[in-house]
């Protein structure tokens, strides 16, 4: 096509790259992808749209989500409408759904059948095995298209969430090292978690504290060492799902410069949330890892500012809200946190809570989780040949409602109702259409599709 024809659509505004920003610039889309990035006059468009003054980063990638956890496939089209409205263009869905988890590629097509139906975001999918006999099934789901897997060292529930004893991890290890894929971790010591949590339970410490007090650090870097130790034997790439402390960052890269692919991520509850707030949310503030000290989370951002996380992710978990009601024994609240439409606006507002560039967060939470799952060069980028997915930040002084978040009634919660931030969602655009115009969901059900693995290099945060 020639360069004289018209853009299909030119967006104008400051746009946000990982390594500057545009002010007053411009993106043109053909289709839908990006066709040219420029400053100065815009080139003719059909349709022109300006966000002169706002942001334009990178839809999100949010490389880590539980769409299905509780509400089995049909939370796709929840959890997906809650992604379009926080300007999450791109969800890395985990496989332990109800009521059975991906651990083969006929579930594999069934899901992404589900998601082509009903998601209203592209949506990558994790893979994962069964507790015993499903590692010849592996190469299977790594040609559908998975883009990870997934695997635990703690038990939630012996077939959706099941804890994968050290021999057949080796065996799932050399096997997913074949095909170059990373393998992510739920990174706690079963035997430790269990004594801690029977002797509070028999003392009647039931309290919300005791969610961290039964969870200690030690139960996650003791997880950390053996899952690295199997990486570096078996050579597959091994990575932290959500690291709670900076020493699992540091423990990651030890043995990188032992010739380990090794790596972790950081779930933004974790860049801001403390003991202090499950005792104030109770139930709602409870997930795995728990949030730990005010100390860590300055940890935390020095492992950032050192570069030593791979990206920042959500860990999005919607439970219904009455099984997040604590009422008196916090250890039978439902674990995990709704994240999705608070995602952006959170972390532009703890980014420039400490005068850091919003760059980073078009680098964190879009580059970068994008090319730890193979999905890059097509999604997490604004560079000529990607897909034309954006999120319009607004700056500004807000405050975060629950009662906005755009999926089902029961899922409008969330650990950060009534915090302020800096910032909205003022648009998100998918492949170059708007599907979130600040106020309501343009996105229908089917919108979404299954993004496949894009190629099989392997990425472990090196620049």
């Amino acid at each position: 096509m020639s360069d004289a024809t018209p853009f299909d659509r030119v967006i104008r505004g400051d746009i946000v790259l990982t390594d500057r920003v545009l002010r007053d610039g411009y993106v043109a889309i053909r289709g839908e992808t990006i066709a040219a990035i420029g400053e100065g006059v815009s080139p003719p468009a059909k349709d022109m749209v300006d966000f002169s003054g706002k942001y334009v980063l990178p839809g999100l990638v949010d490389g880590h989500m539980h769409t299905a956890s509780s509400r089995g496939w049909p939370g796709i089209k929840g959890a997906s409408r809650t992604a379009a409205a926080g300007g999450v263009t791109t969800c890395v869905d985990m496989p332990y759904d109800v009521p059975r988890p991906v651990t083969d590629a006929s579930i594999l097509a069934e899901k992404i059948e589900h998601v082509n139906r009903l998601s209203h975001v592209d949506m990558a999918l994790y893979g994962t095995i069964k507790k015993e006999g499903g590692i010849d099934a592996i190469a299977g789901m790594a040609e559908a298209g998975v883009c990870s897997f997934k695997l635990s060292t703690y038990e939630y529930d012996p077939v959706r969430f099941p804890r994968i004893d050290h021999p057949t991890m080796v065996a799932a290890f050399r096997e997913i090292a074949k095909t170059n894929l990373m393998v992510a971790i739920h990174n706690e010591d079963q035997e430790i978690v269990v004594r801690l949590t029977e002797e509070a339970k028999a003392a009647g410490h039931t309290q919300p504290i005791w969610h961290c007090r039964t969870r200690p650090p030690l139960c996650e870097t003791m997880a950390d060492l053996e899952i690295f130790e199997i990486g570096l034997e078996t050579g597959a790439h091994v990575h932290i799902a959500h690291s709670s402390l900076a020493r699992g960052f540091e423990i990651a890269e030890v043995f990188r410069r032992m010739g380990g692919k090794a790596s972790g991520e950081a779930c933004i509850q974790y860049l801001c949330m403390t003991e202090e707030d499950i005792i104030r949310l109770e139930g709602f503030g409870k997930c795995n890892p728990p949030f730990r000290t005010a100390e860590e989370v300055n940890r935390m951002w020095e492992a950032f500012a050192a570069g030593q996380i791979a990206y920042v992710s959500t860990d999005h978990a919607p439970w219904p809200y009455d099984r997040k009601v604590y009422k008196g024994d916090i250890f039978s609240v439902g674990a995990g946190l709704t994240g999705l439409q608070s995602f952006a606006p959170l972390m532009y507002t703890l980014l420039s809570e400490r005068s850091l560039p919003v760059t980073l967060m078009a680098k964190y939470c879009a580059e970068r989780p994008a090319k730890f799952h193979g999905l890059f060069p097509k999604k997490g980028a604004i560079r000529v040949g990607a897909d034309a997915d954006f999120v319009v930040l607004e700056t500004g002084d807000f405050t975060f409602d629950a009662k906005d978040i755009q999926d089902d009634e029961d899922a409008r919660w969330s650990p950060y109702d009534g915090r302020r931030v800096s910032a909205r969602v003022a648009a998100t655009y998918l492949r170059g259409a708007c599907i979130w115009d600040g106020k309501a969901v343009i996105a229908t059900p089917g919108t979404g599709r299954f993004v496949p693995r894009q190629h099989n290099g392997t990425y472990v945060g090196e620049e």
